[in-house]
């Protein structure tokens, strides 16, 4: 079997495990849910992840202020990506507090976070989790493996059963697109 095949194969092979799960739709429902309480409730979401995370915590938000399929108004989502904060905040207080110091700034009660972590352990990730219960806000995570300390920190949190970084980050994003889907469902049925 070529790569080629072979990561096809295990592409297919995580993603099939994930639906095999019944409770993960059950678990769709329930964030996408609490996403679409806060954008209803004027609230907002915010996302933060490294590397591979943050470029699908920023699709997530960009597809939110932007467009997903259909025109809409823009809902209330940013990602804590820009490079003045990350640097300054890194070198200050060290790179595990660019999230946390962020939402410490900006997370009000009754905000989201989306946590993205594929081992579930990101020092990061779980310190961002821990201010925003102390802000009042929810928060839903994306992780993999087996959720790592992310899953008992989270409202709700998708776990992809692998252990190859690539495979879980196909699944997350699809779990965006859907969670996307949502919210305009409930927010915008016009467009459906």
């Amino acid at each position: 079997m070529s790569y080629i095949s072979d990561a096809l194969q295990t592409s297919l092979t995580t993603l099939k495990t994930f639906i095999d799960n019944p409770a993960q739709e059950e678990k769709i429902s329930k964030a996408t849910a609490i996403f679409i309480t806060a954008l209803k409730n004027k609230k907002k979401i915010i996302s933060c992840g490294n590397g591979g995370s943050l470029c699908d915590a920023a699709h997530f938000t960009e597809e939110l202020t932007g467009r997903f399929r259909k025109d809409r108004r823009a809902l209330a989502a940013l990602c804590i990506s820009e490079p003045g904060h990350l640097t300054c905040v890194g070198n200050d207080y060290g790179y595990d507090h660019i999230f946390s110091k962020y939402i410490e700034g900006l997370g009000l009660e009754g905000d989201v976070l989306l946590a993205i972590s594929t081992s579930g352990n990101s020092a990061n990730v779980i310190k961002a989790c821990e201010m925003a219960r102390q802000q009042g806000m929810k928060i839903v995570a994306l992780s993999g493996k087996n959720g790592g300390k992310l899953k008992d920190l989270a409202d709700v949190c998708l776990i992809v059963e692998s252990d190859i970084t690539d495979r879980i980050q196909e699944v997350h994003i699809k779990i965006i697109h859907i969670f996307i889907e949502g919210i305009e469902r409930s927010l915008f049925p016009e467009n459906y």
